[in-house]
């Protein structure tokens, strides 16, 4: 055997073992692709309808209302290796970022699913909560205390199933009212609550603490309502809060006559709160590519996420900005209309 031939053997070898070790060797990052669409006006998992309503006639429509999702490749249970990084690193439609970024330190996939899975929960109830009052309905609203955190300044005052009912003395009936009667607060204070406890009203004092620069008393909250009919998202496993504004225009057009989009392929993301405001998300670059490869024509994208949505914008799709329910319905209905000359963009 020649000496050249040699030098390309061990060559060939030293490839390989490379190569192998390459698919081994494992890293803490995840990579965001984009994720499939799913049309709330459609079918969710099961083939059954995404969403259901009794106690009030609904309507047939036409069209989408696609609510966009993201892909993640990795994580504690299942970390990409070195190939997948690099090639996650070479498809510019995805992101790739360090694993802490969704799966922080101390918390487990199974962690993580569970609060994705509680957050949907919630973003449901307050899309549907927003499209009936949209329709002139009347909901009410509790907040419940949903539980207390580690070493909470409320422990031993506060429990979990409290309903809130005001705070020194001024109505609460958000979290973010709550939020903003606790943080009227200087650290140390002592805020007055008023609670509902297993029937009996209770008044409280809770001595508030710092948390990174805000004042806090250390609990978690919930959003309860009281509905006048029954409405129900089947959005199979998908998690987080993303869907909410998606989910609030399509429980509105079930209840509304005629097609709210005129038959026009609309996809689209962010928060909703239930006030009707809309908020940022993540992903928000995977989701105009999903939404893309889904058909959509237009998006319906956060002013919150504005800055991240210049520039990576699929030709061919329309992205229109919205910061409120009211926004993206009128939104959908100029689309339907073919009435978007004025419609904002982000820019």
């Amino acid at each position: 055997m020649s000496r050249r031939s040699g030098g390309w053997i061990i060559a060939v070898f030293v490839g390989i073992v490379i190569a192998a070790l390459m698919g081994v060797i494992h890293l803490p990052y995840v990579i965001i692709q984009p994720g499939p669409v799913v049309n709330t006006l459609g079918n969710g998992s099961g083939g059954k309808p995404l969403i259901t309503v009794e106690g009030k006639a609904t309507y047939p429509t036409t069209g989408s209302l696609d609510f966009t999702t993201v892909s993640v490749l990795g994580g504690p249970n299942n970390r990409v290796n070195v190939w997948e990084w690099i090639t996650g690193h070479l498809d510019q439609t995805n992101s790739v970022e360090p694993e802490d970024l969704l799966f922080p330190k101390g918390v487990t996939s199974t962690q993580v699913d569970q609060q994705n899975a509680a957050e949907m929960a919630d973003s449901q109830q307050e899309a549907i909560a927003v499209a009936l009052r949209g329709l002139g309905q009347t909901v009410p609203e509790v907040v419940i205390v949903k539980e207390l955190a580690k070493d909470s300044p409320a422990g031993g005052v506060l429990r979990a199933g409290d309903i809130l009912v005001s705070i020194d003395g001024t109505a609460v009936t958000t979290p973010d009212g709550v939020r903003a009667a606790v943080r009227a607060h200087k650290p140390g204070d002592k805020a007055v609550f008023t609670v509902n406890r297993d029937g009996k009203k209770l008044v409280l004092s809770v001595t508030t603490a710092d948390s990174e620069g805000h004042t806090v008393v250390g609990v978690f909250l919930q959003t309860s309502f009281d509905f006048p009919i029954k409405v129900t998202i089947n959005a199979g496993d998908v998690g987080g809060p993303s869907a909410g504004m998606m989910f609030s225009l399509a429980v509105y057009d079930k209840l509304t006559p005629g097609a709210l989009t005129g038959g026009a392929a609309i996809a689209g993301t962010g928060t909703i709160n239930s006030v009707g405001a809309v908020g940022g998300i993540g992903g928000i670059q995977q989701k105009l590519v999903g939404a893309k490869r889904g058909g959509a024509i237009w998006f319906l994208a956060p002013a919150a996420n504005c800055k991240e949505v210049v520039g990576h914008v699929p030709d061919g799709l329309r992205v229109i900005k919205v910061s409120t329910f009211t926004q993206a319905r009128d939104a959908v209905e100029a689309i339907a209309a073919k009435k978007t000359a004025s419609l904002p963009t982000c820019t």
